[in-house]
């Protein structure tokens, strides 16, 4: 009769209530039930309990709940107080009785777009804590939720993370409608689906997962939240803590769930039939599947022209192999296989490293390090003092450390080359940092043979990953010749035709093979 959702209990996948508490039924006395709900707050001075009467109904008592900071005052006064106490003694005509249907209450006098019913404490407290405003009235065993959101939240700004210079320069913030708003701009369909899930129990963070109806494989719906459901801690913060729960392989150094900043990127990945979740207060969306290719692309890829595109990407792959074998190689060469150096620049090698005293797999370990913690002191520290320790950094240690005769210059050279490289695949930076300590490690062991090995155990090891059901290594392992057009090579956009197979997209087909043809007057032929 009333078009209003009534909450009867946790919904499917949601957490547990604190500590496993029993859900405390309200009353039809509004003095009870005051009691009730302020005693789950204590003494909170946020929480905001204002008493009232409704005149118009026979000076009923009423109350509204709401936590300061999180509603918007604006809302609760011209959506609930001013209906109920001023505005409800303009209609004409009321019932004369009291209302014993807060169904009846909400149609009449409140105009919010969002009415949820409940009769439940426990709810009416998760409902304030989420930023919403209760409602209960005297005589009435059930209350109002109504939507009051209006906690401060960042502006959408370019993300820092993903920089492009062509193409969408928005990106997430850590509010969650916000975000979800953004993902609707850029897929104006119906089918885009977006289910809500409460995962933490105290911290209780709405976990947003969101997909394609008509395209995403079920299956691949059905195992995402079936790894929520299973997740049973007390908070999850951030979308890389729900990673950590749900990933396929947590002891692998390659992630198996892609993380982005951008909405335009996400649209992208739902189109090719995968889902992704928006965690509450984090501005990164997790994806699924994901692909190994998937770290060694970039938007940038689709917005420039063929050529162009299968350079970078070319780029990409020679530099992701170039940082972790770069300082392996240095060692194995200088240390194993020196009759591979031209004769001359082992002589060059030979005089830089003469006086030093430490070996030359101690000697690349010590500036590895001490790459590796002023990128640290780069990243942790406030942006312009980072900068500075960087650069500055850089250039005083790695000067003092060759005029003091610790290590070589060809060393540093070889380190710098190596982060360089690092730089150009910023989505693998944490793989490749772990690597190429292995590389290393197995190079100064066993030379060249070691850099084989630990090679083909790298490819090895990624060949037997899956996330969620789909190849890591797809179309590379299993082969797929029809897939190889947006891997190293990218073909034109309009040769794209299907989507990944071995995502098992609902529908496969993405667009027409056939390029369109203009003549002379600029008509389709």
């Amino acid at each position: 009769m009333f078009g209003f959702k009534r909450r009867v209990g946790r919904g499917a996948g949601q957490a547990k209530p604190d500590e496993d508490r029993q859900p405390i039924p309200m009353s039809r006395m509004l003095k009870k039930n005051i009691e009730q709900i302020q005693a789950q707050f204590c003494d909170d001075n946020d929480f905001i309990n204002r008493q009232f009467e409704l005149k118009a109904f026979k000076k009923t008592g009423a109350a509204i709940f709401y936590i300061d900071g999180l509603a918007s005052s604006e809302a609760i006064h011209s959506a609930i107080l001013t209906p109920l106490m001023i505005e409800s003694r303009k209609i004409p005509d009321l019932p004369e009785r009291r209302f014993y249907k807060m169904e009846e209450v909400c149609d009449l006098f409140l105009p919010s777009g969002e009415v949820e019913i409940g009769s439940d404490i426990l709810e009416a407290c998760n409902a304030c804590l989420l930023g919403d405003t209760v409602l209960m009235i005297d005589g009435i065993d059930s209350f109002a939720i109504i939507s009051t959101k209006g906690f401060e939240k960042r502006a959408i700004t370019e993300p820092e993370t993903e920089n492009v210079l062509r193409g969408p320069r928005e990106g997430f913030t850590e509010s969650l409608r916000t975000n979800t708003s953004l993902l609707r701009r850029k897929l104006t369909t119906p089918n885009l689906r977006m289910e809500t899930i409460t995962v933490g129990r105290r911290s209780k963070t709405t976990v947003c997962l969101t997909y394609i109806d008509n395209l995403a494989n079920p299956e691949l719906i059905k195992e995402v939240k079936k790894r929520l459901s299973t997740i049973n801690t007390d908070a999850i913060l951030s979308g890389g803590a729900l990673e950590d729960y749900i990933e396929d392989a947590p002891s692998s150094v390659f992630r198996t769930i892609n993380f982005t900043e951008k909405p335009d990127i996400v649209a992208a990945r739902l189109l090719e039939g995968r889902c992704a979740l928006i965690v509450d207060g984090t501005p990164f969306a997790l994806t699924m599947p994901m692909l190994f290719m998937e770290g060694l692309q970039s938007p940038e890829d689709y917005a420039s022209r063929t050529f162009f595109a299968t350079f970078s990407r070319i780029l990409r792959v020679v530099s992701f192999l170039l940082a972790i074998i770069s300082p392996a190689a240095y060692i194995a060469l200088t240390s194993f296989h020196q009759d591979l150096i031209p004769t001359s620049l082992l002589f060059t090698i030979s005089a830089a490293t003469e006086k030093i005293p430490f070996g030359t797999i101690y000697e690349t370990a010590l500036m590895l390090f001490a790459f590796e913690v002023l990128k640290e002191a780069g990243i942790r520290l406030p942006q312009p003092i980072g900068q500075a320790v960087s650069i500055v950094g850089a250039l005083v240690v790695g000067q003092a450390a060759i005029d003091a005769g610790l290590v070589g210059a060809p060393v540093v050279i070889v380190t710098a080359f190596t982060a360089v490289c690092t730089f150009v695949v910023p989505n693998l930076s944490d793989a490749v940092s772990i690597l190429r300590w292995f590389l290393l490690i197995a190079a100064g062991v066993m030379g060249g043979l070691g850099i084989s090995m630990g090679l083909i155990g790298i490819m090895v090891h990624l060949a037997s990953l899956e996330s969620f059901g789909s190849h890591y290594l797809y179309p590379y392992s299993p082969f797929d010749a029809t897939d190889m057009k947006d891997t190293i090579i990218r073909k034109p956009l309009w040769k794209l035709r299907t989507r990944p197979a071995d995502l098992n997209p609902q529908d496969i087909v993405r667009q027409s093979a056939k390029k369109p043809e203009f003549g002379e007057d600029g008509e389709e032929q």
